[in-house]
């Protein structure tokens, strides 16, 4: 048995949605490599990952499970995994870039999407890169999420967008606008081929506005990360955006593994430290610090208190909220006059009819599914159906997102800006209310008011995250609906701060 072998060299990059792993030989040639999504549980799947790595080296290999190993980390899970498992850790954009250099020289610009991040770095003169901040809009979990509307994955996105003959204008700076945009689309009928090709445009178009900011991606330019390797549709969508020849596009085999690669590469195999007796580990000896994983935690990880301590608690808490409740009749027993408000909001419709005295006797609210108005007339066709006869609908008004759509398709009397009806609905049940807040499918918003009247308003503008379809979509993510999202979190015992 040869003691006198050089290290292995391992590269793991840890992403915010998927892990890879990468091994290269003496040659620095790539023996082995794996891509696999985590669903947030990180460490279970780099326990999986690895173990199936070594697998392979015992078997492959000379020496075997007493063969050396020498292993970095990156990735944005990177530095807790280093931490974890004593190992160094290098940053992302040195990892890609020396892979870049080792395998791919000519380049001059390369474009990488991952699960949640975007960047673009240039080569000319220098190494410069840009990437998205703390938005993930455009990138694989937005293209995720924009799959499961046509009721598909990506790689199904991928299949139908070959077959595209059109692009529809679709917004990728934020998933919950995407969504709103596309919703339409699928209701009016539009082929879901042009659709899914309309969703990758998207992409490439929040990727070249959002991050070259009018700087020129020309000469050679390299496409990597898992979305760009396995949508080749994605990829065409960026070669004809940027007007790319054949010879100006690079797309290298394994690019979803360019990171691990370059981890891989600037792991060094002597070492150069303090610590005389130092020795790299086996095969044995790293799958046998894996097993620090399963119970691995950061001691900085932050955590809150939790919303509720117990049942009884929460029992309590719903009581003394419940005890304001808004006064209610009953339809079949109404006579005269009735008012009826509706409120088309961005991803839900509300209606609700009020008596003379301002008691609700009819109410409905639903999602939408983008075709606002056809839901607005199933509902008050159902609505007429239950007035009884001396009871008419004496004025009409409609507020939200869809205003003026109402008042033109339903023959509204008149319509509302929101703020205004938010307040006169607070004041109602509330009055001398001063303070207001709101959280809707794509909004929220705060209004501060005082004697009577509204003095501030805050509304967020660009970014839905955190309003009720984000809160839906990542209930969905998890395999649940936001409902059961939402009693889990209320009981839960250890909460992270986010």
């Amino acid at each position: 048995m040869k003691n006198n072998l050089l290290p292995i060299r391992i590269g793991i990059d840890v992403g915010s949605t998927t892990v890879k792993i990468a091994i290269l030989d003496d040659d620095d040639k790539l023996i082995y490599g794996d891509y696999q999504r985590h669903r947030a549980d990180i460490r279970s799947t780099i326990i999986s990952v690895a173990n199936k790595a070594l697998d392979y080296l015992e078997k492959n290999i000379e020496n075997g499970a007493e063969r050396t190993v020498t292993v970095k980390v990156t990735g944005s899970g990177g530095l807790s995994v280093s931490q974890w498992l004593n190992i160094p850790f290098i940053q992302e954009v040195i990892a890609s870039t020396t892979a870049v250099k080792k395998l791919i020289p000519q380049t001059d610009v390369v474009i990488e999407l991952g699960g949640e991040d975007a960047k673009i770095t240039y080569f000319d003169g220098g190494v410069e890169q840009r990437m998205n901040g703390t938005c993930a809009g455009g990138t694989g979990a937005f293209i995720d999420q924009m799959a499961a509307l046509l009721e598909t994955d990506a790689s199904g996105l991928n299949k139908l967008a070959a077959g595209a003959n059109q692009i529809y204008p679709i917004a990728a700076r934020c998933g919950v606008f995407a969504k709103t945009d596309i919703q339409p689309l699928i209701n009016e009928g539009a082929r879901r081929e042009d659709i899914a090709a309309s969703i990758f445009q998207a992409v490439v178009s929040q990727t070249i506005s959002g991050l070259a900011c009018g700087k020129p991606i020309r000469g050679n330019v390299a496409f990597l990360g898992g979305p760009l390797h396995f949508l080749d549709q994605l990829r065409k969508r960026f070669v004809e955006t940027l007007k790319l020849s054949e010879t100006e596009t690079i797309v290298p085999e394994n690019a979803q593994l360019f990171v691990a690669s370059g981890c891989a590469f600037s792991a060094e195999r002597t070492f150069t430290g303090d610590n005389e007796n130092f020795q790299f580990p086996t095969i044995t000896t790293f799958r046998d610090s894996l097993k620090n994983l399963v119970d691995a935690e950061l001691s900085e990880v932050q955590r809150l208190e939790p919303l509720f301590k117990d049942e009884k608690e929460l029992e309590e808490f719903r009581t003394r909220h419940e005890s304001q409740k808004a006064r209610r009749g009953e339809l079949a027993k109404t006579h005269g006059p009735v008012f009826l408000g509706l409120d088309s909001g961005s991803t839900t419709t509300k209606a609700v009819l009020i008596d003379k005295d301002g008691k609700i006797i009819w109410n409905f609210y639903a999602h939408n599914q983008g075709n606002p108005v056809e839901l607005a007339v199933q509902v008050l066709k159902d609505l007429y159906k239950q007035l009884p006869d001396d009871v008419y609908i004496a004025r009409a008004v409609s507020t939200g997102y869809g205003e003026a759509l109402f008042q033109a398709a339903l023959g509204v009397d008149s319509g509302e800006v929101e703020t205004i009806t938010h307040f006169r609905a607070a004041n109602f049940f509330v009055p001398g209310v001063e303070f207001l807040l709101d959280i809707g499918g794509q909004d929220m918003k705060c209004l501060r008011m005082k004697d009577g009247a509204i003095v501030s308003i805050q509304l967020n503008e660009a970014c839905s995250s955190g309003c009720g379809s984000f809160l839906d979509n990542f209930a969905n993510t998890m395999g649940m609906d936001v409902r059961e999202f939402g009693q889990i979190a209320l009981m839960a015992s250890k909460p992270i701060d986010l």
